[in-house]
């Protein structure tokens, strides 16, 4: 059945989230129903009439935002721009933009007033009028939320604890302190919505990455059309220093791009004819003509802030934990606040209400446990973490796909590489080009290059990734069109190719090849083999009967897989390697990056059983790898990464992380961040906890105040919630 997605107003922490999700459960025609508090969105499966769900978030206290439903492919529209908060009196807009938190301002403005009066000696009827009409403003939409939620859900929620408290204060005369309270949590509530809203416009500015319009070209002329008019095949405009609209290939110009928001590289990459661009990348100073390869709706920017929107709903283990926790945390504070008022007065004979010196009774000592016990810090403490931390690390190119994930990756004590195309470059490069005339006195020599020139003549028609090896190394030394193109080119079933170049027979092939059909001095034969031994591939070239040299290949490493190495060592963080290549060529490439162990000569089922071996000695274990074949060792692993997922859709599915630009650098700084974020979740619990069992003594030996015990609750909330904030700003590099 179809989903649909709406945003919603009003959600500022999981427990609204929570109950959002079960007061919209019980509408007709509902099947399934997700909430996530962070992106403010809701997912809907079944026949819903958005009229009936409207007026269920309303009578909820909450607000539907999106006049029409989105599809679940694709994330909701984003506010506009102008509604982003920012400058210097942003959360005072932000105050008076919502009618609650406006009825909010307009009874602290009665509070204010109902206090004057009373000082100014006027009749006290007057200030008691002002303070009763304080706690029925602010409190309204407060008390209907809590009445409504508990009729519908069945639930005690914050909302009827403070109302509770406010009624209570009213019944024993403490009309300033009712006031006081409510609007004080009212602001509390908005400021902890307004945090929320900064925290929500980091996914915001992800899709301010990319424009609106292109320049589309058709027919001899331009055009700007909107990105979601353009098709697959289309061709776009890019002006040097503009943003790039949609995902794509360069077909004309040549440029440096600017890729950082997407992949978190920190230089810009030269594009050229058939280079790859992505939306929300910044072109340089050249134009580019750019054939659109993907639909805006898939473009990586798009697919990168879905994920990241429904990271959220993959919750950390530590999240679950609270969630469970603050379920039954609410019902039972109101049950042990009732004890608080009864028991000591009717067995210890313990004064009920306040006592004429001044001292508080036991119903107001209920009371200000009430407030105080409110578990808005707690149940926002891990979140606000998770989703800044998923939010910084899809900025700096890495795309970590829930808290779940980022709290396993914290964990982290060993990390076990694929080899090819994830140590390694994943394709073959020239080594060296030897001819046996070579004159070791010149930096560069001759006829080493006219062996090369030689091979590529005859290689340029061949598809084989040593042959596009010998192409590349080719153009490099500027030795590609010395020779033309070989005529009747013959490939040799695995051994080789051979063609006619310039009227001679030229043979490019393996050692095994010369060894059976083109003798060769033992001398020349003992250094191919060496080189192989050393895990290159070796390509003798004859010339006609005249054996002028060998080429050799080799899957080089990756220029920052060393010091990606090095880092994840001075994290505590031991590196292995896995390959289905033979000991010798894994030795050379383990040894060149410096991994801790390497397994070599193993199947796909062999990888997934070794990573088995790895999380029993060292601990959790995270799996880089890039192919299909790394899948199994990847889901055996606790947590799993996959190399260059601009490209891939398969990838950004299967893997718990992405690596964005294929960049390992970024994987230490993926693990910083997760283990940044862990210790900030654990600040905040903490934090959480320590402030309530303080002020919960207080209020049971009646030394706090229902104002000041609100105020505890209020910045409680404000400071796990900045402080899990600063994930966001996490400056661990990249990006």
């Amino acid at each position: 059945m179809a989903e649909q997605r709406f945003r919603v107003g009003g959600m500022d922490c999981i427990d609204c989230a929570r109950t959002v999700e079960k007061g919209v459960r019980g509408l007709d025609g509902v099947q399934g129903v997700v909430v996530d508090f962070m992106s403010g969105v809701i997912t809907l499966e079944g026949v819903i009439d958005q009229s009936a769900l409207a007026q269920r978030l309303k009578d909820l206290g909450y607000e539907l935002l999106a006049d029409k439903p989105t599809s679940s492919d694709s994330p909701p529209a984003q506010p506009p721009a102008g509604g982003a908060l920012s400058g210097r009196f942003d959360f005072a807009r932000y105050l008076w933009g919502e009618q609650n938190t406006r009825l909010a301002v307009i009874g602290g403005g009665l509070l204010l007033l109902g206090i004057a009066v009373g000082l100014s000696g006027v009749s006290p009827a007057v200030s008691d009028g002002l303070l009763l009409a304080a706690v029925g403003v602010a409190g309204l939409p407060i008390a209907r939320s809590g009445i409504s939620v508990l009729r519908i859900n069945h639930d005690f929620t914050i909302n009827l604890l403070m109302t509770i408290a406010a009624v209570g204060a009213v019944l024993i005369g403490e009309l300033a302190e009712a006031a006081t309270v409510i609007f004080l949590f009212a602001v509390g509530e908005a400021l902890e919505g307004y945090t929320i809203d900064k925290a929500r416009q980091s996914i915001r500015a992800l899709m301010a990455l990319t424009p609106p319009t292109a320049i589309r070209l058709r027919g001899g002329g331009e055009t700007v059309v909107p990105v979601e008019a353009l098709a697959v095949e289309d061709l776009i405009l890019v002006k040097p220093g503009e943003r790039i609209a949609i995902d794509g290939e360069v077909v004309r110009g040549e440029s440096a791009v600017d890729q950082s928001p997407i992949t978190g590289e920190s230089m810009p990459v030269l594009k050229q004819p058939s280079g790859e661009v992505y939306a929300g990348s910044v072109n340089g100073m050249g134009a580019l003509e750019v054939r659109v390869t993907r639909l805006a709706a898939d473009s990586a920017i798009s697919r990168i802030i879905h994920l990241v929107e429904q990271a959220q709903s993959v919750r950390a283990p530590s999240q679950r934990a609270v969630d469970q926790f603050a379920r039954y945390y609410t019902p039972a504070v109101v049950i042990v606040a009732a004890l608080a008022a009864l028991v000591p007065p009717l067995l210890f004979d313990a004064p009920f209400a306040d006592l004429p010196d001044g001292t508080h009774g036991w119903l107001y000592r209920a009371l200000s446990l009430l407030v105080i016990a409110c578990p808005c810090a707690l149940v926002i403490s891990t979140p606000v973490t998770v989703i800044s931390a998923i939010t910084r690390a899809a900025r700096g190119g890495v795309l970590i796909k829930g808290g779940a994930h980022l709290e396993r990756l914290a964990q982290v004590k060993a990390v076990a590489f694929d080899k090819t195309g994830t140590l390694t470059q994943g394709k073959p490069a020239v080594t060296r080009a030897v001819a046996l005339d070579c004159d070791p006195s010149v930096e560069r020599c001759p006829a080493c290059d006219d062996l090369l020139a030689l091979a590529h003549a005859v290689e340029r028609r061949s598809t084989h990734p040593l042959a596009h090896a010998v192409q590349d190394a080719a153009l490099a030394r500027a030795v590609a069109d010395r020779y033309a193109p070989a005529g009747a080119v013959e490939t040799l079933a695995g051994r080789g190719v051979r063609g006619v170049v310039e009227g001679r027979l030229v043979t490019v092939g393996s050692h095994a090849l010369f060894d059976s059909d083109f003798p060769h001095e033992a001398a020349l034969c003992q250094q191919v083999r060496d080189v192989e031994a050393g895990g290159e591939t070796a390509m003798l070239v004859d010339d006609g009967g005249r054996l002028r040299g060998f080429i050799s290949a080799a899957d080089l490493p990756r220029p920052e897989s060393a010091q990606t190495v090095a880092d994840l060592r001075a994290l505590g963080v031991r590196s292995l390697m896995l390959t289905g290549d033979h000991r010798a060529a894994a030795e050379v490439i383990g040894a060149a990056v410096g991994v801790d162990a390497l397994y070599a000569d193993l199947l796909p089922g062999d990888k997934a059983r070794i990573v088995g071996e790895i999380e029993r000695q060292h601990g959790a274990t995270l799996m880089v790898g890039d192919g299909i074949n790394d899948t199994p060792a990847m889901a055996a692993a606790a947590v799993s990464a996959a190399m260059g997922a601009t490209g891939s859709a398969q990838a950004l599915e299967t893997a718990d992380i992405a690596i964005m630009g294929s960049d390992l650098a970024h994987l230490p700084f993926a693990l910083r961040l997760a283990r940044f974020a862990r210790s900030l979740i654990r600040q905040n619990i903490a934090i959480s906890f320590a402030v309530k069992l303080g002020f919960l003594a207080l209020a049971l030996t009646g030394a706090t105040s229902l104002w000041l015990a609100v105020f505890a609750d209020v910045g409680t909330s404000l400071l796990v919630t900045l402080n899990g904030t600063r994930a966001r700003r996490f400056d661990g590099q990249p990006g």
